[in-house]
């Protein structure tokens, strides 16, 4: 490719910031694009909406099973172990695994969390409020999903910080700063796995009201999970339920920064929040992009894709598609209509937490606007270096001092 095409599988482009313009370029001119960067197999880049959409749904046409939803190419022995992971899995094999999960993860569940959500942020805010500086990510933006996260599986609360540790190697595995090798991020893994192993023997003998003692006791119509395919659950919700809420949270106070009169509308009328958290959903989209295996010859906006090509389709640009969102560049809370697929967009693939990701971010901003009103960037965002990850990794900021709130 010409040296001033960006390679969208480089981990390095994304190194400064997500090439957006580039985006609008092919959305354009070749919103489905036959691309040969350096590192990949050939794959079909998908940009629009409409298309991203139908990619996402239609899994007759585009498999998550075939070749797994990662970016990489596995071998033989590692794509088998990944294909059990629910989200690499097709129906009917899918509906089945999401209906054994949706009997723990219940909205009863969910919403009794909220109480202690409200906890948990003042305890963290408590720990940063008199210094009147802290890195966002790492002090604020991490701790509420690491929290939770543990807390929903049963995670001992002095454990968590292995969990953050063990995922960044993973996702952030083309990002210098968390890993050098892919020996580390191969470590890390085994580490995860080893640790379920011994949080699953615990809840089978002594279970807990959490998910994970939920899940190793399920048995529906004589179906239950086996113990790989609960370490490659708790692989998947570790990942899933940390890094992205992470990453929104971080994303989104750096958008206010980059947009401040934003913050103040927000700060003057609270009943702005639940359409304040779709937009940042949407501008942010921590998931920049999955990959699917096309089973048959299909016609995509004109491109002919042939079986078993590989296609990926890019939502970070879908939710920024001319077509459909007016202004898309702009971070506005008050956007209505706002049919962002930030979470997948629909079909079986809908992200199973996304409610309690909403409720997340809700109550996070709720207690900044409190606590944090003055909040300021102190220095620039350092980013993830991922083609898969929106992210950033460390954001510097400064606020008035104050004391503790009593909890």
């Amino acid at each position: 490719m010409a040296h001033d095409v960006p390679n969208l599988m480089d981990p390095v482009t994304y190194k400064d910031h997500v090439p957006h313009e580039y985006f609008a370029e092919l959305r354009g001119t070749t919103p489905v694009a036959l691309r040969h960067d350096e590192g990949s197999v050939p794959y079909w880049a998908v940009m629009g909406y409409d298309a991203c959409v139908r990619v996402n749904r239609e899994w007759e046409e585009f498999s998550s099973h075939e070749k797994t939803v990662f970016l990489s190419d596995a071998d033989e022995a590692l794509l088998a172990q990944q294909q059990q992971m629910m989200i690499n899995m097709d129906p009917p094999s899918h509906t089945q695994y999401r209906r054994l999960v949706n009997k723990a993860f219940t909205p009863r569940m969910v919403r009794d969390l909220e109480a202690r959500l409200h906890v948990v942020t003042d305890e963290l805010l408590n720990r940063v409020c008199e210094q009147g500086s802290a890195d966002f990510v790492v002090d604020i933006a991490a701790e509420l999903p690491l929290t939770v996260i543990a807390e929903l599986m049963g995670v001992p609360f002095e454990d968590r910080h292995k969990m953050f540790d063990w995922s960044n190697k993973m996702i952030g595995s083309e990002d210098p700063e968390y890993v050098v090798n892919p020996i580390m991020t191969a470590i890390a893994t085994m580490e995860l796995f080893g640790y379920a192993s011994e949080l699953f023997s615990k809840k089978r003998t002594d279970p807990q009201e959490d998910l994970m003692s939920a899940l190793v006791n399920v048995d529906a119509d004589g179906e239950s999970l086996d113990d790989l395919e609960l370490a490659l659950f708790f692989l998947l919700l570790s990942i899933a339920g940390n890094e992205t809420t992470r990453n929104l949270i971080a994303g989104a106070m750096h958008a206010f920064f980059e947009f401040p009169e934003q913050w103040e509308l927000l700060r003057a009328d609270r009943s702005l929040m639940p359409g304040a958290v779709e937009e940042m959903l949407r501008f942010v989209t921590p998931v920049m992009c999955f990959r699917r295996t096309a089973m048959c010859d299909v016609s995509l906006e004109g491109a002919e894709i042939q079986q078993g090509d590989k296609v990926v389709f890019f939502h970070i640009s879908a939710n920024r598609d001319e077509q459909i969102f007016e202004n898309p560049d702009v971070f506005d809370i008050r956007r209505t209509p706002n049919p962002h697929i930030a979470f997948g967009g629909g079909g079986p693939h809908f992200c199973l937490g996304a409610n309690l990701a909403r409720m997340e971010i809700a109550v996070m901003f709720e207690h900044l606007l409190d606590r944090m009103p003055e909040i300021r960037q102190a220095g620039p965002a350092a980013r993830l270096q991922s083609p898969f990850i929106n992210g950033i990794k460390h954001l510097e900021v400064r606020f008035p001092a104050h004391q503790p709130v009593t909890l």
